[in-house]
């Protein structure tokens, strides 16, 4: 480890990756951005005969119609990222090196939050892709001529999923925060260098 810490590119290296930022984390957060968008949009579009006067006093031109368009799109896009977002997730944990001797809060070692995190993900993106299919047969066969396009039943399980993505991503959470899984500072840190040090000695050589 200390001899990647001798060039400009001891922070980039020192987090356990061939590259400065890891992919997975920031493409968790489009992952669940998205999807969380497109319940939500579903959400207020199935209401909107209750939300019509209130959008009305605000002046906010819109129509069921549109929030279906939008929750839609994000349901689709959030299916179609979830496989780089996992597949970037795999590559990431192969690369890990995470310290043994660390218990999460959960109680599980490092192995045991991989394992569940992997398998987690692999689940979540199983259920993305099914609600997308499901989504689909509902906007263009099952209720293409009605004004409601989404199943009540669809929204509850859009719900579902939240509490599953919160679990998932709390068990991320205990990789990067309890096991410093390729967070640099953690990982100078176990090796008994100071981040700061190594931060000025990287600004001073360039």
């Amino acid at each position: 480890m200390n001899c990647l810490l001798s060039g400009p590119t001891a922070i980039a290296a020192a987090n356990g990756l061939p590259y400065s930022i890891p992919i997975h984390p920031n493409l968790v957060h489009l992952t669940l951005g998205l999807f969380i968008l497109a319940i939500a949009f579903d959400i207020v579009a199935a209401l909107y005969p209750l939300e019509k006067p209130i959008f009305k006093f605000l002046a906010i031109p819109v129509q069921s119609s549109n929030l279906y368009d939008v929750g839609w799109f994000n349901m689709l896009a959030a299916a179609i990222i979830t496989f780089f977002t996992v597949a970037a997730g795999f590559y990431e944990i192969i690369l890990a090196q995470p310290p043994m001797d660390v218990v999460s809060p959960w109680g599980l070692g490092a192995m045991d939050t991989m394992i569940w995190h992997g398998v987690g993900g692999v689940v979540l993106l199983g259920l993305i892709v099914g609600m997308t299919i499901w989504r689909g047969f509902q906007r263009y066969v099952w209720r293409a001529d009605r004004a409601r396009q989404v199943q009540w039943s669809y929204l509850l399980a859009g719900l579902g999923i939240f509490v599953l993505m919160f679990l998932q991503g709390t068990l991320g959470a205990h990789l990067g925060g309890d096991f410093g899984v390729h967070v640099t500072a953690d990982r100078l840190l176990y090796e008994g260098l100071d981040p700061n040090t190594q931060l000025l000695n990287v600004l001073i050589k360039f």
